[in-house]
C-alpha cells in the first residue's frame, strides 16, 4: 500500500495545478490513494490520456544548469546506435572493478530514454531539441521513439525478460521503469503494444521474488541483494502509477526484506541479510543505503524510523567528487540518493541538490558527456537525470 494523509494529498494536487504536464496525472494518483482505495491491487484503468507538452525546463533548475543538461543530452543523441539503443559495459561487478562486455545495453538505453523524457521529451508530440546527425536533423522525440522501440524489440515473448547480450536484473527494471514512465504519457503512438510489453516486464518482475522477498541477477535466483531490489521496486510503483495491476503482497514482502536489511546503531542497508543469528552482517555502503532508503519511499512507507536514520548515514558517508570516473557506483549512488532527498523534502533536499549539482557540473568533461568504469553513457544518462529531478517531469518523481 501507499498510505498517504488526504489532506496532504489536496495540497499536493493544489500545488502542482501550476503543472500542466502533470495536471492529469496526479489526478490520477489523488483517486488511487484516497483512502479505501487498493493501491497496488487495482483493476487496471484505461491507457492514460496524452499530456499536453510542456517546455522542457520547468522552475527548479538552476539557469546555470540548463546548458549542462543540454550538452549531456546531445551527447547522449549522438552516441545513440542505428537501432535505437546505446553502447556500454554489459556485465557485473567483481571486488572493485566492473568487467564485462562492450554491447548495445539495453538497461543504459532504459535509462538515457528516461533522461529525455525527465527533459519534457514525449513520444509523437513534437521535440525539446535536436542533433544533427549526418546532415540530418534528428529530434529528441525521434531519439526517444527509437529507444522504445529497441526496448520492446527486447522483451522476450516467453516470459517478458527484457535483455540483451547476456544482461541482467538491473537492466530489465531500468528499461521496465523507461518503458512505464513512457507509457504514463500516453502519447505512444502504438499504447496497446506497449502495454502488453510492460505487462509481460512487470510479470517477470512479480514471478522472480523470491522467498526473501527481494531480487537478485537473474529470474529464479534464490537470495536477494539491496542494489537490485530498488530497481525492481521503482518499476513497480512506475508501473502501478500508469494504471498496470501489481499485487500489494509483492510489495509487503519486499518491505519486509528491505527493513531486515536495516542495521540499527549504523543507519545503514546490507547488501545481503546475511547471518544475523550469529550477528554477522553482510557490507553495508552508502549507495546500498540509499537504495534502501528510496526502495521504502517508493512503497509509501514515510513515517518509517529506518529513513531518517538512512538519510543521516549518506550525507555523512557520501562519496567524494574525485572518485566519480574510477568507481562503479558514483553515479548509481547519486541517482538513488537524489531521489531519497527529493521525498525528504524541505532543507535536507535543497542542500543535496545544491551539492550534487556542483559536483556534477564539474565533473561534466568538454563534450558534454559523464564517465566511469561502467561507461559514458551510462554516467551520462545518470547524471542528466539526477540534474533534471527538479523539473518533476517524470511521473515517478512526483513528491
Amino acid at each position: 500500500m501507499f498510505p498517504m494523509d488526504s489532506g496532504k494529498l489536496l495540497i499536493e494536487l493544489l500545488n502542482h495545478f501550476s503543472r500542466p504536464l502533470f495536471l492529469r496525472f496526479s489526478l490520477l494518483l489523488a483517486i488511487a490513494l484516497l483512502p479505501g482505495s487498493q493501491a497496488f491491487s487495482q483493476a487496471e484503468k484505461k491507457a492514460p490520456t496524452p499530456r499536453v507538452k510542456s517546455k522542457p525546463l520547468a522552475r527548479g533548475v538552476h539557469a546555470s544548469t540548463a546548458g549542462t543538461i543540454e550538452k549531456g543530452l546531445k551527447f547522449l543523441a549522438m552516441q545513440q546506435n542505428p537501432d535505437g539503443s546505446w553502447t556500454d559495459r554489459v556485465g557485473r561487478k567483481v571486488h572493485m572493478t566492473y568487467r564485462g562486455t562492450v554491447a548495445p545495453h539495453v538497461g543504459v538505453t532504459g535509462l538515457a530514454g528516461i533522461a529525455f523524457l525527465a527533459h519534457g521529451v514525449l513520444p509523437g508530440q513534437g521535440s525539446a531539441g535536436y542533433v544533427m546527425k549526418k546532415g540530418r536533423k534528428v529530434t529528441y522525440c525521434e531519439v526517444l521513439e527509437k529507444a522504445l522501440e529497441y526496448v520492446i524489440s527486447r522483451v522476450s515473448p516467453a516470459n517478458g525478460f527484457i535483455s540483451a547480450n547476456g544482461s541482467r536484473m538491473y537492466s530489465h527494471a531500468f528499461a521496465t521503469l523507461f518503458l512505464a514512465e513512457a507509457y504514463g504519457t500516453g502519447s505512444y503512438r502504438d499504447t496497446d503494444r506497449m502495454k502488453r510489453a510492460l505487462k509481460s516486464s512487470i510479470r517477470l518482475i512479480v514471478n522472480a521474488q523470491n522467498p526473501e522477498g527481494g531480487w537478485r541477477y537473474r529470474p529464479g535466483a534464490q537470495d536477494s541483494d539491496m542494489s537490485i531490489t530498488v530497481c525492481q521496486m521503482m518499476a513497480l510503483r512506475a508501473a502501478r502509477n500508469a494504471g498496470i495491476e501489481v499485487p500489494s503482497g509483492t510489495i509487503e514482502k519486499a518491505v519486509n526484506y528491505v527493513k531486515k536489511s536495516f542495521v540499527p546503531g549504523v543507519g545503514a542497508f546490507t547488501y545481503q541479510l546475511g547471518l544475523e543469528f550469529r550477528g554477522v552482517h553482510s557490507r553495508w555502503t552508502p549507495a546500498l543505503t540509499a537504495a534502501g532508503v528510496t526502495t521504502l519511499y517508493t512503497a509509501g512507507e514515510y513515517d518509517a524510523f529506518q529513513i531518517n536514520e538512512g538519510l543521516r548515514y549518506i550525507w555523512r558517508e557520501r562519496p567524494l567528487r574525485a572518485e566519480a570516473r574510477y568507481t562503479f557506483d558514483y553515479y548509481y549512488f547519486q541517482y538513488y540518493a537524489v531521489q531519497a532527498a527529493f521525498q525528504k523534502g524541505g532543507a535536507f533536499w535543497q542542500r543535496w541538490y545544491d551539492t550534487v549539482r556542483q559536483d556534477l557540473l564539474l565533473l561534466q568533461e568538454s563534450d558534454g558527456r559523464w564517465t566511469d568504469l561502467v561507461g559514458a553513457n551510462y554516467a551520462t544518462a545518470m547524471a542528466s537525470i539526477i540534474l533534471q529531478y527538479p523539473n518533476q517531469y517524470l511521473p515517478i518523481t512526483e513528491n
